[in-house]
């Protein structure tokens, strides 16, 4: 967090003064980004300072001209107030006046063009910034047939934006800190002030408000691993979207989000293991078809855990396979054991995965033909791979895609590997008591003082069955417990 000097400094008087500051601390004449702009009004020397490449110059120019213009429309006397009058003329809607040197510098430093008059310890600063990036557009991890396209941008003024667009109530906050004592990235807060629950706003605050770094290179992971101290846990104890209709829904249910200038995600917080299983997408069709998907995403899920270590444990001992399905394992013999090929199928789907994400777009489909046509067929021609182990860990790789949080997929093919070396060490035993270990281990976890597995562990009946089953709108009255919001109902019947 940018510490604040308990004797602020105040700005000087003498615009000579300032200058030098400016050129001994900041860079003035050093680097080619910082600028002053030097006039004379109404017999009083103006100073402009500005960023040129965070500044709008349109708005930087209008301002400049109605500035000038003063020497020919304004009579000043000996008791004009000079300050008040530039101040008066300045037409832009976000006007404030500084007194101290330290925050006039953190607010030049961020794009916003401060004016100084001589005589006067105190500036004028002008919120002209404008911050290159790109235009909103639909987020690639949490696309959906239908619905909006506007997801999240690196500017965390237009992502503020679009979520007040679609909750426009008096009682939806932002609240902005600064965190990074040479980054000064800006963090903002957002909550429904008489739904989300103060406790879980004033722990956000406070751990926010104690980061002290240099900087956050990392903008919001950053911000999280302060947040949450995961340490070596591999399940993600926030959620991430890029989504503003996402974002916008949570706050309504009374989660408290994290806006992180230079992000396109948003951290919704507290989160659990199954609000990372849900989709944009299930809310999107009716709730027949949209529980259909939900129960298909979660068949994926439970395959890309269990059907790898299920299946070797068969091979290990066919004994437990019922008649039925006795045809199930490898038909072909091989020098290499089992667990070594699932192993490294495993980590080949892994290396391809790593491999699309760092190939530009037009190679990406030769390099996936080349890895399934050639890799694929020619291990099992010579014997490296039997098919039934490509088969399976394929669709286990499947089920693991299905996961919408990428990070949860990620954690459940650890969790995955840690299952099968159980089976191969210690076979059924090993497999139960992996099972058991991992499941005591999830409800171990707690996301901001909130039960991880909530809510089958604590159960909570109907709130499980909203996990299992999309409900209607009409039906959704309540707000999830799991929050402790202050006003539970989301619609009151008459």
């Amino acid at each position: 967090m940018t510490k604040k000097s308990a004797n602020p400094v105040p700005i000087p008087s003498s615009l000579e003064e300032l200058e030098n500051y400016m050129k001994t601390h900041v860079g003035l004449e050093e680097t080619f980004d910082l600028g002053v702009r030097k006039f004379k009004i109404l017999k009083k020397e103006v100073h402009v300072y500005y960023l040129n490449g965070l500044v709008d110059t349109g708005f930087l120019m209008e301002n400049t001209e109605q500035l000038i213009r003063m020497n020919d429309q304004e009579k000043p006397s000996s008791s004009t107030d000079y300050f008040s009058l530039i101040e008066n003329h300045l037409v832009h809607q976000s006007v404030s006046k500084l007194t101290i040197l330290g925050e006039l510098i953190d607010r030049l430093l961020s794009g916003t063009v401060i004016i100084v008059v001589e005589g006067y310890a105190q500036a004028i600063a002008l919120d002209a910034r404008t911050y290159p990036g790109r235009t909103p557009q639909e987020p690639d991890t949490e696309k959906v047939i239908r619905g909006s396209r506007d997801g999240f941008v690196e500017n965390f003024i237009v992502n503020t934006a679009l979520t007040r667009r679609r909750i426009r109530d008096e009682r939806l906050r932002f609240e902005k800190l600064t965190v990074g004592e040479r980054s000064k990235t800006d963090v903002a807060i957002a909550y429904l002030k008489d739904v989300a629950n103060p406790d879980l706003i004033n722990v956000i605050k406070k751990e926010i408000e104690a980061i002290e770094i240099d900087g956050l290179t990392m903008s919001d992971k950053a911000i999280e691993e302060f947040l949450v101290k995961q340490g070596y846990n591999p399940y993600p104890l926030v959620r991430y979207t890029e989504r503003a209709d996402i974002a916008a829904t949570h706050i309504l249910e009374g989660h408290v989000l994290i806006y992180v200038d230079t992000s396109p995600s948003v951290i919704i917080t507290p989160t659990t293991y199954f609000q990372h299983l849900h989709h944009a997408e299930e809310y999107r069709e009716s709730p027949m078809v949209g529980t259909f998907i939900r129960w298909a995403r979660l068949l994926g899920v439970l395959a890309s855990l269990f059907l790898l270590p299920l299946w070797f444990l068969f091979v290990l001992d066919p004994g437990f396979l019922p008649e039925a399905i006795e045809f199930i394992g490898p038909n072909k013999k091989t020098n290499i054991p089992t667990v070594v090929q699932i192993y490294l199928a495993d980590l080949g789907i892994l290396l391809l995965r790593l491999a699309a994400i760092h190939t530009p777009t037009p190679l990406a489909t030769s390099m996936g033909l080349i890895a399934a046509v050639l890799i694929g067929q020619i291990a099992i021609d010579v014997g490296l791979f039997v098919p039934e182990v490509i088969l399976y860990v394929a669709v286990a790789a499947v089920g693991t895609f299905t996961t919408p949080s990428y990070e949860l997929g990620i954690a459940n093919t650890i969790a995955k590997l840690f299952l099968l070396t159980a089976v191969a060490i210690f076979k059924l035993p090993g497999l139960v008591i992996g099972i058991t270990v991992y499941i005591l281990f999830l409800a171990s976890i707690r996301s901001l003082n909130s039960p991880y597995l909530w809510p089958f562990l604590p159960f909570h009946p109907k709130a499980f069955l909203e996990i299992l089953f999309r409900r209607a709108v009409p039906g959704t009255k309540l707000r999830p417990s799991i929050v402790q919001p202050r006003d539970r109902y989301r619609q009151r019947t008459n």
